[in-house]
């Protein structure tokens, strides 16, 4: 034995610690199964496994986000149709509504007018009987008479009834048949009273003549 084998050399050997050989062979036992290791050992280990599943649900959770978000925006788009329709059915009742209040209001500003004409139906009848006497041909009363009219006019009172036209029962008052030549059958031949309108509301109905043949 050399001299680095016995520090003192006095020719002794040292005997071998047991407890450090016992871990060198253990550790040469694993170096040794680990190069006896395959790939599919290897992958049937927990850890890979583990590694794998994380993986599957990794891909899983992706994979539904990607099939929500087509279905996302499809709720999305169905909702704004939704909201669309809402705002074009509230259009349309605004503007119902508001053709409805301007033909009342037209109905209410007619009905106004035509109460005050009414009262008025008896002034109106004295100007034309002083008309047909000739009594308003000239004079203050003939310029009294011509506002009072025109006053009425704006107010949207038109006359009815005049000689030739056909007889309507809607605004005309048939007082009597008259046998004629100079007007055709069923039209107006002569005026009794004159008849009023303001704007499609006929205060009065125009009491006629009503030319027949003779």
């Amino acid at each position: 034995m050399s001299d680095s084998e016995n520090p003192q050399g006095n020719g002794e050997s040292v005997p071998e610690d047991p407890d450090r050989s016992a871990q060198d062979a253990q550790q040469d036992g694993a170096g040794q199964e680990q190069e006896g290791l395959t790939v599919d050992d290897i992958l049937d280990t927990p850890q890979s496994q583990d590694a794998q599943a994380g993986d599957t649900q990794a891909s899983d959770a992706a994979s539904s986000q990607d099939d929500a978000a087509p279905a996302g925006q499809s709720a999305a788009h169905k909702l704004a149709d939704e909201r669309l329709e809402d705002l074009r059915r509230l259009q349309a009742e605004f503007v119902n509504f508001k053709n409805r209040t301007a033909r009342e209001k037209d109905q209410l500003r007619d009905f106004v007018s035509g109460e005050m004409i009414t009262a008025l139906l008896p002034v109106l009848d004295d100007v034309d009987a002083a008309r047909k006497a000739g009594d308003l041909e000239d004079g203050p009363f003939a310029a009294i008479a011509t506002k009072l009219e025109d006053a009425l006019g704006k107010k949207g009172l038109t006359r009815i009834g005049e000689v030739g036209e056909i007889f309507d029962p809607t605004v005309h008052e048939a007082v009597l048949q008259q046998p004629t030549d100079e007007v055709e059958p069923d039209h107006v031949s002569m005026v009794l009273r004159s008849g009023f309108r303001v704007g499609a509301r006929v205060v009065r109905a125009a009491q006629v003549a009503v030319a027949t043949k003779p």
